[in-house]
């Protein structure tokens, strides 16, 4: 019998408005800074290399500028919808479906690193990785 899958929701306040924070979602400078080493787009997928070596190569679901970025990630759906906090900044809710049980807290451990990398890189231009080969997530570093 296959294992649960369970869906991940988290969200974050970023103080830029969605503009800049569908930047950094869409276009690979945006992801390099905050989400990958790198993270290229060709022919409708993010070329994905991370600090520790791995590669994936995901299908984008669809963009909607501003509002709305879906990819295939790890071969689960991963939706980031962009609101207007009213302030001018932007509430980022983040759905990962498809995540199975046992993977459950590291997967949600590893989005609340992300999306704070996210939030630093889009109001402050600061990258909170460690851009170390050795010190990543698997040996058990936070910063990337």
């Amino acid at each position: 019998m296959p294992a649960p899958l369970t869906t991940i929701q988290c969200r974050i306040r970023c103080a830029s408005g969605p503009q800049t924070v569908y930047h950094f979602l869409a276009h690979a400078e945006g992801r390099a800074a905050f989400w990958a080493a790198s993270a290229p787009e060709a022919e409708g997928c993010i070329h994905f290399r991370f600090p520790d070596g791995q590669t994936y190569i995901g299908r984008i679901l669809e963009k909607l500028p501003d509002t709305l970025f879906r990819v295939l990630y790890f071969d689960t759906p991963l939706t980031f919808r962009l609101h207007p906090d009213g302030t001018g900044g932007t509430i980022v809710n983040v759905t990962h479906e498809d995540i199975p049980e046992a993977d459950y807290a590291e997967v949600r451990a590893g989005w609340v690193s992300v999306l704070l990398a996210l939030k630093a890189a889009a109001d402050f231009g600061v990258d909170l990785r460690n851009h170390h080969p050795d010190r990543h997530w698997y040996t058990g570093f936070v910063d990337n």
